[in-house]
């Protein structure tokens, strides 16, 4: 396994669900951390256990970064090497899931998923490109969603629509970057016990917890260059991927 000490994960969405979860099980792991969401209170009460631990640790920093800003990614890219000095891993996972069935989907929500869920990581990945190349061993993960791989019957077309062009964005990095030494993931879950889901009407019982799917993601981010990890399908029921 790897020795990630010294090195610098981006996290985006960090303030809570899936990005809060990642971010505690990467920093107990001995990464650095460049943390970012649009709530900064709230990003910085998630934060506050592990960044002021009295005993000492990785270092920890904290941004306002709004995916649907087109200057965000490359302040918060600036900011982060101004902070830490490099970039090893980004995790792309700010997102926003409207549940709207295709006769209620509006041109206005799908143009808001599609520039958070779609064109956040692009832009993300452009700005962070040339530092995760310099580390050798970069990182790079994207947090999808299971609407990334199939359209479950009637529901949410727009976000799975948004979904899936994050799906194509992520192979298209993986193999221009894996000469460079770039290992992609992307993290596919099915319904994850998260304030995003709570409104979806589905048993929490049966739902992923945010802990578990972290620290699945910790192991595969200290694997080596020789194990990549292109896609991390994750889910409590059978589902038919086509």
């Amino acid at each position: 396994m790897r020795d990630i000490t010294g090195c610098v994960a981006m996290i985006s969405g960090a303030n809570r669900g899936i990005g809060e979860a990642i971010a505690a099980a990467l920093h107990a792991d001995g990464w650095a951390l460049s943390l970012s969401a649009r709530d900064m209170a709230a990003l910085e009460a998630s934060a506050a256990e592990y960044r002021t631990d009295a005993s000492g640790g990785p270092a920890v920093s904290l941004h306002r970064y709004d995916a649907t800003d087109p200057e965000a990614a490359e302040r918060w890219t600036a900011e982060t090497i101004s902070a830490h000095g490099r970039i090893d891993c980004l995790v792309n996972n700010a997102g926003v899931a409207h549940p709207d069935d295709f006769e209620n989907l509006t041109e206005s929500t799908l143009d808001e998923m599609w520039e958070v869920n779609a064109k956040g990581p692009f832009r993300m990945l452009r700005a962070t490109l040339d530092h995760l190349r310099g580390s050798g061993e970069g990182r790079i993960v994207n947090v999808i969603s299971m609407s990334g791989k199939r359209v479950r019957g009637t529901f949410a077309p727009g976000y799975a629509m948004s979904k899936h062009a994050a799906m194509a964005l992520h192979h298209s990095v993986r193999h221009l970057t894996f000469p460079d030494g770039i290992r992609c993931t992307a993290v596919c879950p099915g319904y994850v016990q998260t304030d995003m889901t709570s409104d979806f009407g589905v048993d929490p019982s049966i739902m992923i917890q945010a802990d578990d799917l972290a620290q699945a993601l910790a192991t595969i981010l200290r694997l080596p260059n020789t194990a990549s990890v292109a896609e991390l399908l994750v889910t409590t029921e059978p589902e038919t991927i086509a």
